[in-house]
């Protein structure tokens, strides 16, 4: 296997950042194959990361209900002049189970279209199919 990044490496806040995260609501993130335990990443400290993800998607309208993952994005799927680490980024996701809505939480405004503005102080959008 080729070279990666440390685990330990991959998330480099503590969890009271999440707070300033970028929010997004997206309709359907279905393929979760490639989320991972956030667990695995931040060990122990795992249940304040959650908790402070748990937090932000409530207030975001998340109903409670999935679980709470990393999802990554490589540094590809950004502009250049984003200045992504070559390693990209993990966001955090939850998959509300009641009707499959995604909601993300990012350490930088994603780029993409649809989501618009994900500032933490703006109203967290919906955004995809029937969005």
């Amino acid at each position: 296997m080729g070279y990666s990044i440390p685990k330990q490496n991959v998330i480099s806040y503590g969890p009271e950042a999440l707070g300033s995260f970028h929010g997004y609501i997206f309709e359907w993130i279905d393929n979760l194959h490639f989320t991972q335990a956030p667990s695995a990443f931040v060990g122990p400290q795992a249940a304040a990361y959650i908790a402070a993800a748990k937090d932000r998607f409530l207030a975001m309208g998340w109903e409670g209900d999935g679980d709470i993952q990393l999802l990554w994005l490589p540094s590809f799927v950004f502009p250049f002049d984003a200045g992504i680490r070559p390693e990209g980024l993990a966001l955090w996701h939850v998959k509300q189970e009641e009707d499959g809505v995604s909601f993300l939480l990012s350490p930088v405004e994603l780029p993409f279209e649809a989501f618009g503005d994900g500032s933490p102080g703006a109203s967290d959008s919906m955004a995809g199919a029937g969005g």
